[in-house]
């Protein structure tokens, strides 16, 4: 096939501050690249030696007066500058970048697709109509279908705004006057939140990369510290790449390609969530997401398997845009761990944190994280247990969510 005759512009959008490794590789490939974040984020560091040009959004919010104003500077942009690619950052631009996509006529995620991806509701009865378990669910539209709910399937459950990228928001209840109490208390809102049964049970993710219909990696690890416990506790967060092979690890990724598929996935990083339940042993879908981990899992999947996942995303995005056929880097295990926590230091000492083991340190004002590996899965546990006291005692500070649901 002909090779492309200019280079490829990407335009990123990234209203948070994250992705700058994917602007990295995406210049080093070659490509020209826009970013549009936020106005308040003029000053971070973005690497501004890997960006074309960088455009600003006086407001991110996803309201249709926001929405209308940035497909209207997006149309003035495109006047003088050609647009290939628009690639979504971060969970909160992904509706962005699926509204710019149809209203540009370019290649990727649509509007109705791309809510697969960020609405929980939407996201739950798709994978509910495809067969996959879902803990049981409704939303919150009509007060009848609430309160039947609520009579027939057991509690406590958890009420979850609907587009959160997070855990944050989520509150747990666990009779039907404190459910209705909460909901009421969501006013005109409420339509912006469902209700779940709350499942004990151990949290997994999924990391990989999605090419035109088929997962051609994917990495399975653990939260040993789930994320909800860490947003509305303040606790630290952990988690752990699995075992290769393992049963878990295989019916983990088989979900998840079931997922990807109802989901009608076209090319992207993911990370997906699933749990499993303490009371049958089987694993439930939570949610998915067009986008790479936060909390620096990124990191920690590349220190486990060799592959950078910003990095390969640019790699996909390229060679589909340019009609050449992408190749996946060989990939390797080794087992891996990540720990992070808020810090009471701006910049803590990092020197009791010196065992040969430990491949990355976090750069962060008031944060401390490691991510370490080792040949057995045991010995990566044994140091984050370690280093878990060790950051309790010394350097741990506690910032729990305001909507901290009560045991």
């Amino acid at each position: 096939m002909a090779q492309h005759q200019r280079p490829l512009a990407f335009l990123c959008i990234a209203t948070y501050h994250k992705g700058m490794e994917f602007l990295r590789a995406c210049k080093q490939a070659g490509n020209i690249v826009y970013l549009v974040t936020d106005k308040k984020l003029e000053h971070k560091e973005w690497g501004k030696e890997n960006i074309d040009e960088i455009f600003y959004l006086e407001n991110n919010s996803n309201t249709r007066e926001n929405l209308e104003n940035m497909v209207l500077g997006i149309s003035y942009i495109m006047r003088s500058r050609h647009i290939d690619r628009i690639v979504s950052l971060d969970d909160f631009d992904v509706e962005k970048g699926a509204l710019l996509r149809e209203t540009f006529r370019i290649d990727g995620m649509g509007i109705t697709t791309s809510q697969y991806f960020r609405d929980k509701l939407a996201m739950r009865m798709r994978a509910k109509n495809a067969g996959i378990l879902v803990p049981p669910f409704s939303s919150l539209f009509h007060d009848e279908t609430v309160t039947e709910y609520l009579k027939t399937v057991q509690g406590p459950w958890v009420i979850k705004p609907r587009s959160e990228a997070s855990a944050a928001g989520i509150r747990k209840v666990h009779n039907l006057d404190e459910a209705w109490q909460v909901i009421h208390s969501l006013g005109n809102n409420r339509y912006n939140f469902l209700i779940e049964q709350f499942k004990p049970g151990d949290v997994f993710h999924v990391d990989g990369l999605f090419q035109e219909g088929k997962v051609i990696f994917d990495n399975a690890s653990r939260y040993v510290n789930p994320p909800m416990e860490v947003a509305h506790q303040g606790g630290i967060f952990r988690s752990v790449s699995m075992p290769k092979d393992t049963e878990d690890d295989k019916a983990l990724k088989a979900l998840n390609v079931e997922v990807m598929n109802a989901f009608r996935m076209q090319t992207s990083a993911f990370h997906s969530e699933y749990i499993k339940s303490k009371e049958d042993g089987k694993f439930y879908f939570l949610e998915t997401s067009a986008r790479v981990g936060g909390a620096n899992l990124v990191e920690m999947v590349e220190f486990a398997t060799g592959i950078n996942l910003w990095r390969e995303w640019v790699n996909m995005e390229t060679a589909l845009a340019t009609n050449q056929k992408y190749k996946l880097p060989k990939t390797t295990y080794t087992p891996a761990g990540i720990i992070v926590s808020l810090c009471r230091y701006e910049y803590p000492d990092m020197t009791p944190f010196n065992d040969e083991e430990i491949v990355w340190k976090m750069e962060k004002e008031q944060h401390i994280g490691l991510i370490v590996k080792a040949k057995k899965p045991e010995r990566v546990m044994e140091l984050l247990d370690k280093y878990t006291q060790m950051i309790r005692n010394d350097y741990h500070a506690s910032a729990p969510s305001p909507d901290k649901p009560t045991d």
